[in-house]
């Protein structure tokens, strides 16, 4: 059933976003009278699941959910159809058109990409507000138990002032990426600051590292079972373990250095049961460990308990405007960072590149309509701005070819971007491969 959860909403934004991206090319395409042969939700190589002809276009659903595009008469693009170019141009195909209009009709798809990013996290602000823990009612730090981050010099306690000179407000899901794309950390320890230079290669090293929450919130040691042959009878399943062996342990990492240290021995415990405090004995045996499963407690109960004060900001419908532009604008920039870090081999930033199980693994085993709609608009970013990239064959290179032609006053000709567009398409296959292959080679080695 997870499977179907996840395949579901991967499939249901992929779709999305590839139809509302071709109907960013189709609709100025139309305006412009300009004919559209084909409009299509994935590649129809050979046959088509679905096809439907209206008027001049034909409307299609293909095997191949790699994408989608939309057959523009006249325009050199991945079908290649030399046999029409070689004909005599007519008024309704795309290079009959102006420059300026062809140029809307390219920068269409990516355009509608950002616009469906902005409104969604606009619509996002005014549905769900801002939901959040306030960094300083992070008293006692945040858990850092990455091998990377602890040789970089983090460690559990640790509270983050500034990220490369900004201000850290509030701990939420942007705070991870900050750090991974930071240069530089101000962390707090002791009461006294210090500041931790990120090396170049840091996410070359956290891809060695395998899967690693790099930052979390310190959370109590809460027994969820007790397994079978456990000599702890005595502890039950919500029990909050508060002290071992008259050692505070208010968090979970308090509790290994205590358990470490008294392997086979039989020790007090204060825990906390249906709200009142109980003293027991407990065993732990030669794995310091007291045959226990682990519980979990929600952040409204951890509320409740005390430990962590959890804000929660409401939007009127105009005040959601400038919160979702603002939310857009940063995520923007940040997948421009994460680019730059990618085409820079020193970081080891393109071993991360994934395909499209990467981006399957995005999307959780249980529905959320809030965390499918961040996903999707954070996809429609990414896709934007991938296109944008000036490769022939992608939206990009089609503009870099007609801005050369604006400015210039010269038409590149069918023959030269004929070639262009077969080398991008090379280029795209190869890029699409290693991605892939990425995903291939983390699913063989477990990372």
């Amino acid at each position: 059933m997870d499977i179907v959860i996840k395949l579901s909403q991967f499939l249901l934004s992929l779709s999305l976003l590839i139809i509302l991206h071709e109907l960013g090319h189709f609709i100025p395409a139309k305006l412009f009278k300009t004919r559209v042969e084909k409009f299509y939700l994935f590649f129809d190589v050979k046959y088509s699941l679905l096809k439907k002809k209206i008027g001049e276009t034909e409307y299609g659903i293909g095997w191949l959910p790699l994408g989608g595009y939309v057959k523009i008469s006249g325009m050199i693009d991945e079908s290649m159809d030399k046999e029409q170019m070689a004909l005599p141009p007519q008024p309704w195909e795309f290079r009959s058109k102006p420059a300026w209009q062809r140029l809307i009709i390219m920068l269409g798809g990516v355009t509608v990409n950002f616009i469906l990013a902005f409104i969604i996290y606009i619509g996002m602000a005014f549905a769900y507000g801002d939901t959040y823990i306030a960094n300083e009612d992070l008293k006692d730090g945040l858990l850092i138990e990455s091998p990377v981050m602890n040789t970089v010099g983090f460690k559990t306690g640790d509270h983050i002032v500034s990220v490369d000179g900004e201000k850290i407000v509030k701990f939420d899901n942007d705070l991870t990426m900050k750090v991974i794309m930071a240069k530089e950390v101000l962390i707090e320890r002791d009461g006294a600051q210090r500041a931790i230079k990120m090396p170049n290669n840091f996410v070359d090293q956290l891809s060695k590292q395998g899967k690693s929450t790099l930052l979390d919130i310190r959370r109590p040691f809460v027994i969820g079972s007790v397994t079978d042959g456990s000599k702890n009878t005595s502890l039950q399943p919500k029990d909050i373990v508060l002290a071992l062996n008259g050692q505070p342990t208010k968090y979970f990492d308090q509790v290994k250095t205590v358990l470490e240290n008294n392997k086979n021995k039989t020790i007090s415990a204060t825990v906390l049961r249906d709200q009142k405090e109980e003293q027991l004995q407990v065993f732990v045996n030669k794995d310091a460990a007291l045959g226990v499963q682990l519980g979990g407690l929600s952040i409204a109960s951890l509320e409740k308990l005390g430990y962590y004060k959890v804000s929660k900001q409401e939007f009127g419908f105009l005040e959601s405007i400038p919160v979702g532009i603002t939310k857009g604008k940063d995520q923007l920039i940040g997948y421009g960072k994460q680019l730059k870090m990618i085409f820079s081999p020193s970081t080891g930033a393109y071993k991360q590149v994934g395909g499209f199980a990467a981006i399957y693994n995005i999307f959780p085993n249980t529905w959320s309509w809030e965390v499918f709609w961040n996903i999707t608009a954070l996809l429609s970013i990414m896709l934007g701005v991938m296109n944008l990239l000036p490769i022939p064959a992608l939206d990009g290179g089609h503009v870099m070819f007609l801005l050369y032609e604006i400015i210039s006053g010269k038409k590149p000709s069918d023959k030269f971007l004929e070639n262009a567009q077969m080398v991008g398409f090379v280029l795209l296959i190869t890029l699409l491969l290693f991605a892939n292959g990425n995903d291939i080679y983390k699913a063989i080695v477990g990372k």
